[in-house]
């Protein structure tokens, strides 16, 4: 079920997303949840990779190309 968010923003702001979303060839709205997705997107890839990075500081294993080409028997 989709919730109803209300906010209000500068009239420049408003603007400037009316044009992004035209130019997509979206409605506002449509618009506006497609930038909050990519954005939630972006915030749970960046949590991985300071995870990853995280754990490589502990001492975690890592591999160079060719020791995983080689451990995969990807080897010419």
């Amino acid at each position: 079920m989709n919730k109803r968010v209300t906010i209000e923003i500068p009239e420049a702001m408003h603007k400037a997303i009316a044009e992004h979303a035209a130019k997509a060839g979206a409605n506002t709205d449509a618009y506006v949840v497609d930038v909050i997705e990519q954005h939630l997107e972006d915030l749970h890839d960046i949590a991985l990779a300071e995870a990853a990075m995280e754990r490589i500081k502990n001492g975690e294993r890592t591999y160079t190309w060719e020791e995983m080409e080689r451990e995969l028997g990807l080897e010419d």
